[in-house]
């Protein structure tokens, strides 16, 4: 005798397989979150007994994370560079005469590889042409100051190349990140250097402004520090052959000279 095949058989069959089809899903998904579980709690274990994995996948996220949000700001407006973005290096090609003069001699004199004082050489020269500072001038202060050592810390707290004091600079540092931007040489570089041209301004002779400087930065003989930089700035100016003119006499010509400014 042959079966038919009904509505109701058919209603009930499709019913068995749709309730298996669902046990089999939550058996599933149960059997893969315990897998889950288990991946979390051994990657947990493993990371408290392996410090140094931890700290990989923490700088992994980080730099993850700087990265997304690079991506976010690339269309928005240009922000102002941080220090870590500026090149401190320059070849020596693109020196002038003058230039390639003074970073050669400095370079043998502080053991200091050329392409970093060709940098900052550069930058004084940059400086100088806006400042009216004496561009050799800088570099003398950076020499007596640091032996351009761009990580040196003073006794009184000063830092970096011209040793200027994070804490007289908080919004000059601020924009390139704050106290550690002193460490940066170009930032260093251009604070320091303004905060010279003031003194100089406000003192009234190159030796005086010097004195300032000193103090500043925590020198201990003032007396000795100015005759160590003029005798340095004397030096540069020597090597520099388009050097007719003392940059210092060219800020107010009405200040009185001194006979050490006019090296």
């Amino acid at each position: 005798m042959t079966a038919t095949l009904t509505w109701p058989h058919l209603k009930q069959a499709m019913s068995t397989v749709a309730f298996d089809v669902r046990e089999g899903f939550v058996e599933i998904t149960r059997h893969s979150l315990a897998v889950i579980g288990l991946a979390v709690v051994a990657l947990a274990l493993a990371l408290l007994a392996r410090p140094t994995l931890q700290q990989t996948a923490s700088e992994t996220l980080m730099g993850w994370l700087e990265l997304r949000q690079v991506e976010q700001n690339a269309s928005s407006e240009p922000q102002i560079p941080t220090a870590a973005a500026r090149s401190t290096a320059s070849h020596m090609q693109n020196l002038s005469s003058d230039q390639a003069s003074v970073t050669r001699w400095l370079s043998s004199k502080y053991k200091v590889s050329k392409e970093p004082l060709a940098a900052l050489v550069t930058e004084a020269w940059s400086l100088g042409e806006r400042s009216q500072v004496s561009p050799t001038l800088i570099l003398a202060v950076m020499a007596i100051e640091s032996r351009f050592n761009p990580f040196a810390f003073g006794e009184q707290g000063g830092l970096g190349l011209m040793q200027i004091e994070p804490s007289a600079h908080i919004g000059a540092l601020s924009p390139f990140g704050g106290r550690l931007a002193a460490f940066d040489p170009l930032t260093n570089l251009r604070i320091g250097t303004r905060q010279l041209q003031g003194l100089i301004q406000d003192a009234g002779t190159l030796e005086d402004a010097l004195r300032l400087y000193a103090i500043a930065s925590g020198q201990g003989n003032h007396d000795q520090y100015v005759e160590r930089v003029l005798a340095e700035k004397k030096l540069l100016d020597n090597l520099s052959k388009n050097q007719k003119t003392a940059w210092s006499d060219k800020i107010n010509p009405a200040l009185p000279k001194s006979p050490q400014a006019n090296m």
